[in-house]
């Protein structure tokens, strides 16, 4: 699991904006581990079949027959291996396609009456969460931080009007003079980490900053195949990556600022485009999963129901001399 980064784009954004970079992700070491690291682990799947459940064979049977029950017994373990993998990765599969469902299920028993919610950027579960408090009668009002540069805030505003709740849409430096008027900030995360802090769509920091200096509830939605067994300290773990410039200048205008009399053409402008900011669990009020509401300082024990601690690091096993 080294090399950690977090170029996946999270399935909290906008499906038509997906693209293809290639990926390794916490929130996907998260998915592609949950289920094979449920017990038993990983560890143990690899492990060989004991002794006493080899295929019996006689020593009068001869070489040829020792041989091809070997080869009965080795094919017998790699079906097993193969079936309990295709299992798990089904199970898998089904945990995602519910959890937005079974999250927006507790939607009334945070949303009350005449509320005004909080938001930023674009978000499925967010959205899903909202129109379950409004098919449940609830009247509130929703504020959305646009979410330079990709402006996903957009199109989430879009969905909730499309959806008949009442959307007003701000800019993100406008969230500090909002947050006063907000009953609670309602989220998704691209990945929540062992001790609770939270990896988040660029801009979530300050709201939650912001959301914390007016008492205004900070809440977390992340389905449980998000939940990831790394701390922000491991040295594998990239809080960050840095996206094209081009978002946030065009590449002509750039060409503009670059200073040719110098001689080697070194630019006097430089574009920092981070994706992600860090979420410090301090700041997290609470978390809702599609396995019930949890405080930050309970998601390690929650964690530690997904994944065996024998499986972060899983090593190849050396190959026999035979």
């Amino acid at each position: 699991m080294a090399g950690l980064n977090l170029s996946a784009v999270s399935d909290d954004e906008d499906d038509a904006d997906r693209d293809d970079r290639p990926v390794l992700s916490a929130a996907a070491v998260a998915a592609a581990s949950r289920s094979t690291l449920r017990p038993p682990s990983l560890q143990t799947l690899l492990e060989d079949v004991p002794d006493s459940a080899a295929v019996p064979h006689t020593s009068s049977s001869g070489g040829d027959s020792e041989g091809k029950s070997k080869s009965a017994d080795k094919s017998s373990r790699s079906r097993k291996l193969k079936h309990d993998v295709i299992e798990a990765v089904n199970e898998l599969i089904q945990d995602i396609n519910t959890c937005h469902e079974q999250i927006a299920e507790q939607a009334v028993e945070h949303i009350h009456q005449n509320e005004v919610i909080l938001t930023l950027g674009s978000s499925r579960t967010v959205l899903e969460f909202l129109c379950a408090a409004k098919e449940k009668k609830r009247s509130f009002r929703v504020f959305v931080a646009e979410g330079a540069p990709r402006y996903q805030g957009h199109l989430l505003a879009k969905e909730l009007v499309a959806r008949g709740l009442q959307t007003t849409l701000i800019t993100d430096s406008a969230v500090f003079a909002m947050i006063s008027r907000v009953n609670m900030v309602i989220v998704g995360a691209h990945a929540v980490m062992a001790n609770g802090g939270v990896i988040a769509p660029v801009g979530l920091n300050m709201v939650a900053l912001a959301a914390q200096k007016h008492a205004v509830p900070f809440v977390v939605l992340a389905g449980s195949h998000k939940l990831c067994p790394l701390y922000p300290h491991n040295p594998e773990v990239l809080l960050n990556e840095l996206r094209s410039p081009s978002e946030l200048l065009d590449f002509g205008e750039f060409s503009d600022c670059m200073d040719f009399g110098s001689g080697n053409g070194a630019p006097l402008l430089h574009v920092v485009n981070p994706t992600f900011d860090y979420v410090p669990p301090k700041l997290v009020s609470l978390f809702i999963t599609d396995t019930g509401g949890h405080n930050p300082s309970y998601m390690y024990r929650l964690i530690a129901d997904y994944y065996s601690a024998d499986d972060l690091v899983v090593q190849r096993r050396p190959t026999s001399g035979n």
